[in-house]
C-alpha cells in the first residue's frame, strides 16, 4: 500500500520470499505432476514437440493392433497349410494302397471246350473292349491263343486235362454277353448291364465259375480319395483368422492390407492363394477315366492311379511354395512389430526426456526452497528490528 512505508532491507527480504514461495509453487507441482512442462507456458519448444512425438507413439500403438491382427491371420494360414499337407499325405497313402491292390480274374471253366460252331467272343479288359474270333472245329489250342492275342496279355490257359479253358489275369475280365461265356465253357451270367462301359458297350454278371478281386477294393479307396479332397476344402476354407481367409481362393481382392506407419506410406499386401482342393488341381475319382464315359474310373486303371499321384506331388510342391511366401511374408510383420514396439518406446522416452520432472532433483529443491523460506523470515525479522528499536525509544 502507498500509504506505508518499508525499509530497503525490509523490502528485498520480502521479495526474496514472494521468489522463494513462487519457487516453492513451481516445484510443488513439479513433484504433484511429475513434469517439469506441463503446459505451453512452461516450454512452447519442448511442450510441443513432446506432444508430436506422443501423437506419432500413440498412431503407432493402433496400428501395432492391426499388424498383431495380420501377424494371427498368417500364421492361422500356415496352419492351415500345414494340416492340408497331412491330407496329401494321407491321400497319397490312399492312391498308393490302391495301386498295390492286385486286380485279378481266376477260374477253370465248367463245361469242357466245344468250338463245333464258329463264334465271337467279345470280353473287356479293365474296361476295354476285346473281340476275339474263333472259328469252326479250332482246337482248344488255337482258341486259347486267339483270346490271349485279342486280350493282349496271356491270360488263357487249359487245365491239365487239357479240354477246359482256365482264366488266369491280372486285370477285370468281363465278358458282354452270356453267349461270350459259355462259347468257353463257364457258366453264363444272370444280369445284364447296359453302357458300363460306354455307349453300347454292355456287361453281363460275372460267371460262378470266375472270380474277380481287387475292383471293390479300389472303388472303395477311390470314395476314401475323394473324402479325402472334400476335407482339403473345407479345411482351407476353416483357415481364416477374424475374417481373413488367405488360402480359401487366389482372388485380387482376397489381400490382406497391413500399414507399418501412420501415414500408410510404408506398407504390406499379402496376396490370397486357392489351396482348396480346386486350386491345388485335385481332381475327384469319378466313375468315369477322362470326359468320355468308359466307366473306367474308380481307380480301375493302373495309369489313372499314377496321374493322380502326380498331381498329388505338384499339390505338394504348391503347399510348398506358398508356406515359403507366407512364411517370409510373417517374418517381415513380425520384424516390423518389433520395430513398431521399439520405437514407440524410444518416442515415449523422448517425450518424456522434454516434459518429464527428475523427481529427485525437484525433491532436493523442496528441501532448500523450505530452508531458504525460513532464512527468509528470520532476515526479514532482523530487519525489522532497526523500527521496533525506535519504537522503544518513543516509549
Amino acid at each position: 500500500m502507498s500509504g506505508i512505508t518499508l525499509s530497503a532491507a525490509t523490502r528485498q527480504n520480502l521479495l526474496s520470499l514472494q521468489d522463494t514461495a513462487s519457487l516453492t509453487s513451481t516445484t510443488q507441482n513439479r513433484l504433484a505432476t511429475g513434469l517439469k512442462v506441463s503446459s505451453a507456458l512452461d516450454s512452447p519448444v519442448n511442450f510441443f514437440t513432446a506432444q508430436s512425438l506422443s501423437n506419432r507413439s500413440s498412431d503407432l500403438g493402433g496400428l501395432l493392433d492391426s499388424i498383431s491382427n495380420g501377424v494371427q491371420a498368417v500364421q492361422a494360414a500356415n496352419q492351415g497349410i500345414t494340416s492340408i499337407q497331412k491330407l496329401i499325405d494321407s491321400a497319397k497313402s490312399t492312391a498308393n494302397q490302391a495301386l498295390s491292390t492286385q486286380l485279378t480274374t481266376t477260374g477253370t471253366a465248367s463245361t469242357a471246350f466245344d468250338s463245333t460252331a464258329a463264334s465271337t467272343v467279345t470280353l473287356y479288359v479293365n474296361g476295354e473292349e476285346k473281340t476275339a474270333n474263333i472259328a469252326a472245329n479250332d482246337s482248344i489250342d488255337t482258341a486259347i491263343s486267339a483270346l490271349n492275342t485279342s486280350a493282349g496279355a496271356t491270360m488263357f490257359s487249359k487245365d491239365t486235362s487239357g479240354k477246359k479253358i482256365v482264366l488266369n489275369a491280372s486285370s477285370d475280365v468281363e465278358f458282354k454277353t452270356a453267349a461270350d461265356q459259355t462259347a468257353l465253357g463257364f457258366a453264363a451270367g444272370a444280369t445284364t448291364t447296359a453302357d458300363t462301359y460306354g455307349t453300347g458297350k454292355d456287361t453281363i454278371s460275372k460267371s460262378a465259375d470266375l472270380t474277380v478281386a481287387g475292383v471293390e477294393a479300389r472303388s472303395k479307396l477311390a470314395d476314401q480319395f475323394n473324402s479325402l479332397l472334400t476335407q482339403i476344402t473345407q479345411l482351407a476354407k476353416d483357415s481364416s483368422f477374424n475374417g481373413v481367409n488367405l488360402i480359401s481362393n487366389g482372388d485380387a481382392s482376397n489381400k490382406l492390407h497391413i500399414a507399418f506407419n501412420e501415414k500408410d506410406t510404408s506398407n504390406l499386401d499379402i496376396q490370397g492363394q486357392d489351396l482348396t482342393s480346386d486350386g491345388l488341381d485335385l481332381k475327384a475319382i469319378e466313375a468315369n477315366s477322362g470326359a468320355t464315359a468308359n466307366g473306367q474310373g474308380k481307380f480301375l486303371l493302373d495309369t489313372d492311379i499314377k496321374t493322380t499321384l502326380s498331381s498329388l506331388s505338384a499339390a505338394s510342391d504348391t503347399l510348398r511354395s506358398a508356406s515359403s511366401t507366407f512364411g517370409s511374408n510373417l517374418s517381415v510383420v513380425q520384424n516390423r512389430q518389433t520395430f513398431s514396439k521399439n520405437l514407440i518406446n524410444v518416442l515415449d522416452q523422448g517425450a518424456g526426456n522434454l516434459t518429464n520432472a527428475d523427481l529427485n532433483v525437484e525433491a532436493a529443491n523442496s528441501q532448500a526452497l523450505s530452508t531458504r523460506q525460513s532464512l527468509g523470515i528470520s532476515a526479514l525479522s532482523l530487519a525489522n528490528q532497526a523500527q521496533q528499536s525506535i519504537l522503544q525509544l518513543l516509549r
